[in-house]
């Protein structure tokens, strides 16, 4: 009887069921995140299986609110949850780096230490000569593996700070070469020329 009391209290209704339900928000609305982007990379089986919790514990946390929808306090905690999931649903998934990308660099400085070092550290390149608005430039491409990024950013930085570069996400790589060393292990050099 003391259980069945407690569900039935202000504490309970007020207090605990609206952070159950923020808390449950989060944790579906963040598998949603992830389930989103994985699809979008073609990775379904993950996908299938982050569906199958996410819904789960939605489910779970509608029936409380259906059960007891004079509470304004779980309107507040089931949409602070949502803000809150999709956050750290993108920041969990930032830190996970599946999967790779492809960065477009164009510079119209001589790009042959930039290219030459991406190599030696066991990067694919493609390079190209093209026309630019303000005359010719070397179009570089070279897909990395997500948890790269920063690191090859910062080679590009370094070896020349004015090339523009753009990245793109892709949905899958049928082959590639991608370096073996972990990228944190490795430090970009400083460029034997100016920073021009």
């Amino acid at each position: 009887m003391e259980g069945i009391a407690f569900f039935h209290s202000e504490v309970f209704r007020f207090g605990i069921l609206p952070v159950a339900i923020f808390v449950a928000r989060i944790c579906d609305v963040t598998l949603d995140t992830l389930r989103i982007i994985y699809v979008s990379r073609g990775l379904k089986f993950l996908a299938a299986q982050i569906g199958f919790f996410e819904v789960l514990i939605w489910l779970i946390a509608m029936s409380q609110i259906i059960s007891n929808l004079t509470n304004p306090f779980l309107y507040v905690a089931y949409a602070g949850g949502f803000a809150m999931g999709n956050y750290v649903g993108i920041l969990i998934e930032e830190k996970l780096a599946i999967g790779a990308v492809v960065i477009r660099v164009i510079t119209q400085k001589d790009a042959t230490e930039l290219i030459k070092f991406l190599k030696d550290d066991g990067y694919g390149v493609t390079h190209t000569d093209a026309q630019g608005a303000l005359g010719p430039v070397k179009i570089i491409f070279t897909i990395v593996k997500r948890k790269d990024i920063a690191f090859v950013l910062k080679i590009i930085q370094k070896f020349n700070p004015l090339a523009f570069f753009t990245i793109e996400d892709i949905r899958s790589v049928s082959q590639g070469i991608f370096p073996i060393i972990k990228a944190k292990k490795r430090v970009a050099p400083r460029p034997h020329g100016g920073s021009s």
